[in-house]
């Protein structure tokens, strides 16, 4: 998925920098409220959201430390920690839980361990993938309920949308739920006014794309926006660095454990593994010439 371009206009909103500008604006928090309004489905419009620390300490030496893309409250004390995942990632849903729950304790912590009373925390996922085969829907809103599908408790609730099974034609977007996901798909791909639907002359949208908009950009936020590219270039090559290092180790411990068996030529080894005869030849030597 390139979600840096040139020739494009509009950044998309799923790249680092877009989630930055949109969903964490904290000078202007207009298209952020009405968005976790449209993702938790409330009727009632959020007034006011605060930023709030987004990293999770390790609690203790060994135990597991993280950091969320975004973390907020609302001005009746509603927790929200939004996630961005761009990629495959299995256990998604337990990162969400291990998020919502340190948000939990830290909540009851500071009631002193008292239960009554505790807002309600609202963990939301956006993902570009799917990881719910088995679900057709692409938002999905989970609490605890019973095995007959009543209400236990939604103190804490698990939002996920999966952006690849939103299929909706622009005839059909309405609610501001899919005009979200709907310009969450597509404002990285419009470049002329005809290609811009109506909605996104709705004051929340538009303050969203205003940031988004290459052409109407700040030298300052031109700057920033140079800056991501190069970070998100340079942590490409360093992962890319990795798995070849990773697969280098893996090739080398193969090749080492068939020169060490005896029963195959270097040739033999070499176009078993994918590798030169060099390289098995070099790995020959170390092992000759080892005390």
């Amino acid at each position: 998925m390139n979600l840096y371009n040139d020739n494009e206009r509009f950044i998309s909103i799923l790249s680092d920098y877009g989630f930055k500008v949109t969903f964490g604006n904290e000078s202007d928090t207009r298209f952020l409220r009405r968005a976790l309004q449209a993702l938790i489905q409330s009727t009632v419009a959020i007034a006011k959201v605060e930023f709030i620390e987004s990293e999770i300490p390790g609690l203790t030496k060994d135990s597991r430390s993280g950091i969320y893309d975004i973390a907020c409250v609302d001005e009746t004390g509603n927790q929200f920690i939004v996630e961005m995942q761009l990629s495959k990632y299995p256990d998604f849903i337990q990162r969400m839980k291990f998020y919502s729950f340190y948000r939990l304790n830290t909540l009851i912590r500071k009631g002193k361990y008292r239960f009554e009373g505790l807002p309600r925390i609202y963990c939301i996922g956006i993902l570009a993938v799917n990881i719910f085969p088995d679900v057709a829907d692409y938002h999905n809103i989970a609490v605890l309920k019973n095995e007959k599908g009543e209400l236990i408790d939604d103190q804490t609730s698990f939002i996920t949308v999966e952006l690849a099974k939103f299929k909706k034609r622009l005839v059909s977007v309405q609610t501001d739920l899919d005009k979200l996901i709907y310009t969450m798909k597509t404002i990285h791909k419009a470049t002329k006014p005809k290609q811009f639907p109506q909605f996104w002359n709705e004051e929340w949208l538009e303050a969203a794309i205003k940031e988004l908009d290459t052409r109407a950009m700040t030298p300052e936020k031109r700057m920033a926006y140079e800056m991501t590219l190069s970070a998100n270039a340079l942590a490409v090559e360093n992962e890319n660095k990795k798995i070849q290092e990773a697969k280098s180790e893996v090739k080398t411990e193969a090749v080492k454990k068939a020169l060490n068996r005896g029963k195959l030529t270097v040739e033999e080894i070499a176009e078993d593994n994918g590798v030169s005869t060099d390289f098995v030849l070099e790995i020959q030597r170390g092992l000759t010439q080892k005390p």
